[in-house]
């Protein structure tokens, strides 16, 4: 990667405007898909957007802080971006597929770089069954939600739900309840990667929830699989120095 051709992605934050067109001053700008290494400037929110945008480009994504929130993020410095590029370790994350049929019988798909979540619609607590490769587990969560974390998302919505952060690479996926009501003592599940699985919304009229892949969400939803995907993957370059799995490991001793 001596010259790498590059394209600067930024946030609509003036910090994050401005520090593109720096960059672009110095290293030129190219269409994203003409790119060796596609530049995000932001945050974990405008990472995802990215990565939602353009994940099958099959274009590696070096992202620098300039948001809230930075876990999928580098350090934001305006120097030796290019041995920067060179020396960074690469990161490849598979995103979950969710597929959601909804009460007027519509079928969504959508990608979930950090997590799938099903969410009461109303006051009403969800009711929700629960099945892993075509079995019924749980017959009846009474909840507030439930989400699926990958490795990468564990972190985040995962973590501040009570649930385990997952190492990268565990091939392992998380299942946490959302203010579980009943069974009042159910924490949640870990199960492989290429798991089915299902659930099923019980009584969708009178308990409306909805379905959410990252940021994207289905309303009214009465049925959705979530499995990890077979086909679709990203890679994401990080300093050696703090490298994702780096971070998710600090973050289990973090106090």
């Amino acid at each position: 990667m001596d010259k790498p051709d590059l394209c600067f992605l930024a946030a609509n934050t003036s910090e994050a405007q401005a520090a593109k067109e720096h960059f672009i001053g110095i290293h030129g700008q190219v269409e994203p898909h003409e790119a060796d290494v596609l530049c995000v400037l932001g945050g974990d929110g405008f990472m995802l957007q990215t990565l939602h945008r353009y994940g099958d480009a099959g274009i590696p994504v070096f992202g620098m802080k300039l948001g809230t929130v930075g876990f999928l993020m580098n350090q934001y410095r305006t120097n030796n971006l290019i041995q920067r590029l060179k020396v960074s370790h690469a990161s490849i994350l598979r995103p979950l597929e969710m597929q959601a049929l909804t009460e007027s019988g519509a079928t969504v798909h959508s990608l979930a770089y950090n997590e799938v979540s099903l969410l009461r619609q109303t006051r009403q607590a969800a009711h929700l069954k629960i099945s892993i490769n075509d079995q019924v587990r749980l017959e009846e969560l009474v909840c507030d939600g439930v989400l699926v974390a990958t490795p990468a998302g564990s972190t985040a919505y995962n973590y501040s739900a009570h649930g385990p952060i997952l190492p990268l690479g565990s091939s392992v996926i998380a299942i946490t309840p959302i203010a579980a009501f009943r069974p009042r003592r159910w924490r949640g599940a870990l199960v492989n990667s290429d798991t089915k699985i299902q659930f099923q919304v019980i009584d969708p009229y009178k308990r409306p929830v909805s379905a959410t892949a990252d940021s994207h969400e289905v309303r009214d939803a009465v049925e959705v699989l979530v499995q990890e995907s077979k086909t679709h993957t990203v890679t994401m370059l990080f300093d050696p120095e703090h490298n994702l799995e780096e971070r998710i490991l600090n973050e289990q001793f973090a106090s």
